[in-house]
């Protein structure tokens, strides 16, 4: 009578499969599941993080901080209107050096990560979207690379030649980097990696945009360095030119593949719609980069040496050059103006339907708004326009305001771990739970 009122046994399996595996379930918040495709991931950003939690979800999109930090820097040293004051003078120099301590503080962080946690890194770098982010360190080093040769020197004249050598020093160091976070990035995509057509979004051009950001800190590398060596300086200026084409043309090859992308899926969804506002950095970094190396290569050329009837020794040479740079300068500004009309309807479009969680990734969209209102700085000076003076400010204080609404509510974050996430890390924990779940329940079919 007893055992005829006792459930099947199938059914006394799947209760204690489910006290088995629900408990273990419930300690994740699943309201902070994530799908990735059809894989979902756990971010846990709601758990309090203690400090070694944090080191070791400390991504390289932090370093997407510090460029965007050195983009504000830059603008307050370009400012047109009372750029010369002690005010302004103040705020580059104040964000420079904040962006010196964060850059040197998540330059720690980053070595104790991969120190006490050696398996992150092969995890990091097979992961299709955080790997890419680690050309954002040399482009973190690029921007203090960029105040120290164009204000702390040339303003100021600070450290004389000792100081420009020690920069130019490390700019190769950067250069070096930047080279083999490009090629290097992309023979692991390629390698190492599944990528797909519906998942591509513009974070693919971050190990690319390294060779453009690099080339322009080259051009203005060149103005302080022609003081002391004319040789070293044309040096210089001709590996930047190098660096922009290949970098500008790789940029322009994966926009192709974007806007294939964009007309067959459409755009991207939740946070990654921010990386609709990439494109215009290459374009913006690149116009800069030629303004600078054009007027780099009219103050070097002619050459005073080599082939009397060589066509480096022609007085014309020089300008002709610049022209040439201030031509595909505005042809890219052209190009960037367009991306950030793409890039404003994109998110119009998304913030209609959904709404967006702050993460880290909105530090990704100073950068090339900085980038492009410094642009139009550059270009008020090299055309003596009024249009593009009076737009490069008005753009330069936008981009002040989105980084004051985007530092503020990063700090908030920080004494909690909410904003520490690394989705190479939980996808393994998720991962590692369920095939927890999947030894249980063949322990239990087993009747082990």
């Amino acid at each position: 009578m007893i055992s005829s009122m006792r459930p099947p046994r199938g059914v006394q399996l799947d209760n204690t499969l489910q006290r088995r595996t629900l408990p273990t379930l419930d300690r994740l918040d699943t309201s902070a599941m994530n799908h990735i495709g059809d894989t979902p991931r756990v971010t846990a950003s709601t758990r309090r993080k203690s400090l070694q939690d944090i080191v070791r979800h400390f991504t390289p999109a932090w370093f997407a901080v510090t460029m965007g930090t050195g983009s504000i820097a830059l603008l307050f040293h370009n400012y047109p209107y009372a750029g010369d004051s002690p005010v302004m003078r103040g705020f580059a120099l104040g964000f420079f050096f904040l962006n010196l301590v964060l850059f040197l503080l998540f330059s720690v962080i980053t070595a104790a990560r991969y120190i006490f946690f050696p398996g992150i890194w092969s995890r990091m770098i097979r992961h299709p979207v955080q790997s890419l982010y680690i050309g954002t360190f040399p482009m973190g080093a690029t921007t203090l690379l960029n105040i120290a040769s164009s204000d702390i020197f040339q303003t100021y004249g600070f450290g004389g030649k000792p100081f420009v050598y020690t920069v130019w020093a490390c700019w190769l160091i950067n250069v070096a980097i930047s080279i083999t976070c490009c090629f290097g990035m992309i023979h692991v995509m390629i390698t190492l990696q599944q990528h797909s057509l519906k998942s591509m979004t513009t974070v693919w051009l971050l190990p690319v945009i390294t060779l453009v950001v690099g080339s322009s800190s080259g051009g203005l590398l060149v103005q302080a360095l022609q003081l002391y060596s004319p040789s070293y300086a044309l040096l210089t200026a001709t590996f930047s030119a190098c660096m922009v084409t290949i970098g500008l043309s790789l940029s322009l090859m994966l926009f192709t593949i974007y806007i294939l992308r964009l007309v067959v899926y459409g755009y991207p969804t939740g946070v990654s719609i921010l990386s609709v506002f990439l494109p215009v950095g290459p374009c913006g970094q690149a116009a800069y980069s030629l303004l600078k190396l054009g007027s780099s290569f009219r103050s070097l050329l002619p050459l005073s040496y080599g082939d009397p009837g060589g066509l480096l020794r022609q007085p014309r040479t020089g300008e002709v050059v610049e022209v040439i740079c201030m031509v595909g300068s505005m042809i890219l500004w052209s190009l960037a103006s367009m991306w950030i009309l793409f890039a404003m309807l994109g998110l119009a479009h998304t913030l209609r339907r959904e709404r967006i969680e702050f993460k880290l990734a909105f530090w990704g969209t100073i950068f090339p708004n900085g980038v492009y209102a410094n642009l139009n700085l550059a270009l008020a000076t090299t055309f003596s326009s009024t249009f593009f003076k009076i737009w490069g400010s008005i753009y330069s204080v936008g981009t002040l305001i989105l980084w004051v609404c985007i530092a503020l509510p990063t700090i908030r974050m920080i004494p909690s771990g909410r904003i520490f996430d690394a989705p190479c890390l939980e996808e393994v924990t998720l991962e590692g739970l369920a095939s927890d779940a999947e030894r249980s329940e063949d322990d239990l079919k087993n009747g082990t």
